[in-house]
Order: C-alpha cells, then sequence, then structure tokens
C-alpha cells in the first residue's frame, strides 16, 4: 500500500451524502481495490449547522469552498452541489490548482463542461463525470473506452426519473397527471418546483452529454428541442395503450452523416419496444453502434447511493491512475463540428387526435388536406361522441415534420374540427 490520497467534496446534499456513506463504508475494500487508502480531508458545506442523515466528523466540513480547492494536499476534488455557477468557477479553480475532477452536474457539463474537460487534459489531469447521466448507471465510460470502437448513429434514453414514474402511474393506473405529481412529490421523486423535469430541461442536459459523446461532436442543449409532457392528457395515454403504444419522454439522438437531430419530448413506442418496459423511477439508455448492434443500460436513474455508486467508481479510477501517473488520458472526445438540424425537418411517424363533427364526408375532407402537404396516412380510428362529434385518431406513415404542421394549422380553421386534442411523435 502506498500514502493516502485525499479527496476534498464540495457539497453534502442527496449526492454528497450518497458518496461519502459508499467511501466511508466500503473504505477497506475501495482501499485493496486501489492499493492506497481514499481519505476525505474536507467537505464544504453551505451550513455547517444543518441536520444531516450521514454522520459526518464536525472537523471535516466548512462553509468556505476556497479551503477545499486551496488545499494542496488533496487530489481529487468531487463537486457535488449542482447549477452552473458557481460549480463552474470553483472547478476551474481546482483544476488549475492541480487537482482531478470529479462531478455529477449534468447542467454543468451540458452548457460549460467543454472548457473544464480541455483545461483538465492540457493539464494531464483526470476529469470524471459519470454521475451526471444516468444515476448509477454506468454509461458515460463505456461509450468512451469499452464501446469506442463503434460509430455511433442512434440514441434513445429515458433518463428522467420523475417523468418516466408519472407516465407509468398514469399509464397503470389510469390516474391524472396533477394527482401522480402530487404522489411524486410525496415520495421525494419530483421537487417542489417540478419545472425542470416535466419541462424536459433535465432531460435535456443529459441528452446533450450523451450525444456528444456518443457522435463526437459538441452539442449545446439550447439547440436540442425541448418538450415535456404537460401536454399529454389521460385519454392519449389510453388511446396509444389500445393502439399498442407505450407514451415515454425519451431524448433521442441520430447521426445523419453531415448533421445531427437532437431531440427531447413524449413519443409513443411500440408495446414491444425494449424502452416501453422501463417503468417507475428506473432509466435507460438504448443505444445502436456500427459493430455492437442495439446495446441498452438499465438500472436506478437517481437518488443518492445509485449517484453516489457512480461518483465513487469515478473516484476509484482517478486514484489507480494517481497511483500509477497516468492521469489525462481521457480527455474530451468532441472533435466533431456538425450542426443540429431544426425540429421542422425531422421525418418520423406521427399520432394526431382531434375532434371534428360526424358528418358524412368529413373523415375524406380532412384525409385530403393531409395529402396535400405530403402526409400519408398509415391508419385511422374514428368514435362517435354523444355530443355529436367524434374523435379521430390518425397514425401517419413518415413525413416531414414541417409538413404536418402545416396541414394542422389548415386543418385547426376548419369549421368541421372541434379542435386538435394533441398530436405526438411516433417511434417505430
Amino acid at each position: 500500500m502506498t500514502n493516502p490520497i485525499n479527496i476534498g467534496i464540495l457539497g453534502l446534499g442527496v449526492v454528497g451524502g450518497g458518496a461519502v456513506r459508499v467511501l466511508t463504508e466500503h473504505a477497506a475494500a475501495i482501499e485493496r481495490k486501489v492499493g492506497a487508502p481514499l481519505v476525505i480531508k474536507k467537505i464544504a458545506v453551505r451550513d455547517l449547522n444543518k441536520p444531516r442523515d450521514i454522520a459526518v466528523d464536525p472537523a471535516l466540513l466548512t462553509d468556505d469552498p476556497n479551503e477545499v480547492i486551496a488545499d494542496p494536499d488533496i487530489r481529487i476534488l468531487c463537486e457535488l452541489i449542482g447549477g452552473v455557477e458557481p460549480a463552474h468557477g470553483y472547478v476551474l479553480r481546482a483544476i488549475q490548482s492541480g487537482k482531478n475532477i470529479v462531478t455529477a452536474n449534468k447542467e454543468m457539463m451540458a452548457k460549460a463542461g467543454n472548457d473544464l474537460l480541455q483545461e483538465a487534459e492540457e493539464r494531464g489531469l483526470d476529469f470524471s463525470f459519470e454521475g451526471s447521466v444516468g444515476g448509477g448507471i454506468p454509461i458515460i465510460q463505456p461509450l468512451k473506452q469499452a464501446l469506442a470502437a463503434n460509430k455511433f448513429t442512434q440514441i434513445l434514453g429515458i433518463v428522467n426519473g420523475t417523468t418516466n414514474y408519472i407516465l407509468s402511474k398514469m399509464t397503470a393506473e389510469d390516474a391524472d397527471f396533477g394527482d401522480v405529481l402530487r404522489e411524486a412529490q410525496a415520495h421525494g421523486y419530483a421537487e417542489a418546483d417540478p419545472t425542470n423535469d416535466i419541462e424536459g430541461y433535465d432531460a435535456q442536459y443529459k441528452t446533450a452529454i450523451l450525444a456528444s459523446i456518443a457522435f463526437t461532436s459538441r452539442v449545446d442543449p439550447a439547440d436540442i428541442y425541448v418538450e415535456g409532457l404537460t401536454r399529454i392528457a389521460k385519454r392519449d395515454i389510453e388511446v396509444a395503450k389500445e393502439l399498442g403504444y407505450v407514451i415515454k419522454i425519451v431524448g433521442i439522438g441520430q447521426d445523419l452523416g453531415d448533421a445531427l437531430q437532437v431531440r427531447v419530448h413524449p413519443v409513443l413506442l411500440p408495446q414491444a419496444h425494449p424502452l416501453a418496459s422501463v417503468n417507475d423511477v428506473y432509466n435507460a439508455i438504448f443505444l445502436h453502434g456500427d459493430a455492437v448492434g442495439d446495446v441498452m443500460f438499465y438500472g436506478r436513474g437517481a437518488g443518492g447511493l445509485p449517484t453516489g455508486s457512480a461518483v465513487v467508481g469515478d473516484i476509484i479510477e482517478i486514484a489507480r491512475n494517481i497511483r500509477r501517473g497516468a492521469t489525462g488520458r481521457l480527455g474530451c472526445t468532441c472533435y466533431d463540428q456538425k450542426p443540429i438540424l431544426p425540429i421542422d425537418q425531422l421525418e418520423t411517424n406521427y399520432y394526431v387526435r382531434l375532434l371534428a363533427h360526424d358528418r358524412p364526408k368529413v373523415l375524406a375532407s380532412l384525409a385530403s388536406i393531409f395529402g396535400d402537404f405530403d402526409v400519408s396516412i398509415e391508419s385511422v380510428v374514428q368514435r362517435a361522441l354523444p355530443d355529436g362529434d367524434a374523435e379521430i385518431v390518425w397514425i401517419t406513415h413518415r413525413c416531414l415534420e414541417a409538413n404536418l404542421r402545416s396541414a394542422l394549422d389548415v386543418i385547426s380553421r376548419l369549421e368541421i374540427v372541434t379542435g386538435i386534442q394533441n398530436w405526438i411523435r411516433v417511434e417505430e
């Protein structure tokens, strides 16, 4: 065994507490795996007097992050506070002071991770962020190492546990969105302000990270089309089930050769699709590589211990590299500059549900308008309603989204149409 490797931690919330628990409870096994003891030297917290679920020696705590960043004995700094600033500034200064970095900060990595990775690489330091996507699911390192020989053409990911829990409950129990959201908040699966989750922003950050690595091209989250689940009605879930589909919020990336298409939104998945059976707070990431074919990673996508597991895994790998003088091997792999296509250039299938007057020739009139915009219909189901209207559900063949939007704009202004209730992309 060699000298201890000192670790500094910024943040002792859910993830920080999970990482400390894993490091503490598995200390002996980790020491054998690394060949040196790992020692937590200092932890920066916002409030020294805050009650905590994990017992920590008060002598380790400080409310001054600079004590951790500037300590020359700390070799690995774990940033676990979240957000872009001040986290980005702290991490940059830590790199400049010679520290290897572990983070689980998805927003920082998606928005500002590129310069941090380059700074660490230039200084021969390790920078790992496995916990930023998929909680305890290993996905970043497999993409960078075990699967690095592949050219990936597609990724699909259920990467937000809150929205997956809500949609799973709505599907299984025929429940309303509002009721399930309140239940998710009561269980701690959703924040008091759930905007980041239900509007798709959390998945947007994670999809940007995955697409950047899988497609070796920098993906700015601002270029990713994002749509949350607030438009999904209980009736859409019922109809999807009748048609053999499941509704999920999915982050999708496609490498089209000279451009990328990256998006986050609800989709109808066939019930036989591998992602269709991913329920509750679980996450799953499905990829297609030219050599490996289809692969899927599945597991708990959030929580203190699952994400703490990923954080400590990164710490162990960096500690091994420190012992062997081999840090700085894995830098940024985003060496391409492919443009991101706008959503109106997407070609896929679509589900459209609308209400129209139940009269002769209405169906034919609507089908004719779809045809005028090169939208071909794969199937249509009409259900009479008691008020003299009819619910009409269309599934289209693959078509250009710009054409579908134009057709729906014309249809929505017809007197025979009571309203377009919803339209959702279909991933076959």
